[in-house]
């Protein structure tokens, strides 16, 4: 009976464990996007107040945008999370924010991973995962606020690339590489907008192109004899 007895406590202590575990990992994740949401909302109302109170927003866009990546890299280094969390909530929440005011959402989609993949690369963060996740964000908000969704990645997804561009040629490796089917029609989008070396080979991953149909000879019509 004590043997039994010891069997059935050992079994409850085993459930109880996997009962704490996925009540702490259910209440960790409620927490991460509790935040997340936050920085959407904080992201979204200073850019929308900014705009709105600015006297020329078309000019002022940019500057924003730029501004609002600078404070939330500034943030996470001064907290230790890392930008790496804050990236797609920062983004989605810069274009749902140029939306409630009319701005152009194609133009600050560019700017927004561009200066996300900057950011990165300054404070030494993984710049291939932010700009993916960059690219997320901005693609959800767009579809959120029924924007042309397509121009919208194409824009980020050039954006991102073209600035791992200055950072070196294994940055625009590693980006274009995990950007690779986040978006339909990537493979268009790389041809266009990834940077080719001198040698006049792309740094871009091998994308598969559909051979041309070899073209048929014309017959050699026989040549009649001399008469």
């Amino acid at each position: 009976m004590a043997e039994e007895k010891e069997i059935k406590t050992t079994e409850e202590g085993l459930h109880q464990a996997g009962t704490t575990m996925k009540e702490g990992i259910v209440n960790s994740l409620k927490g991460v996007n509790e935040i997340e949401a936050e920085i959407v909302s904080l992201s979204r109302n200073t850019v929308s107040n900014t705009l709105q109170a600015s006297g020329d927003m078309a000019k002022e866009i940019i500057g924003v945008t730029t501004d609002v990546i600078k404070g939330t890299v500034q943030a996470t280094e001064e907290v230790g999370t890392g930008l790496i969390m804050g990236a797609k909530s920062v983004a989605k929440g810069i274009i749902l924010g140029v939306s409630d005011v009319g701005g152009d959402l194609v133009t600050v989609a560019g700017q927004t991973a561009s200066g996300a993949v900057k950011a990165a690369a300054d404070v030494g963060a993984d710049v291939a995962t932010v700009a993916r996740r960059t690219v997320d964000g901005v693609m959800e908000a767009t579809k959120e606020v029924g924007g042309n969704v397509e121009k919208v990645a194409t824009s980020a997804v050039t954006g991102a690339i073209n600035a791992a561009g200055t950072v070196g040629k294994t940055a625009t490796r590693a980006v274009t590489d995990v950007l690779v089917g986040a978006v339909g029609g990537i493979k268009e989008v790389l041809n266009a907008a990834v940077p080719k070396p001198s040698g006049g080979e792309s740094v871009q991953p091998a994308l598969e192109k559909t051979p041309e149909p070899a073209k048929e000879k014309s017959p050699v019509k026989a040549k009649k004899p001399a008469s």
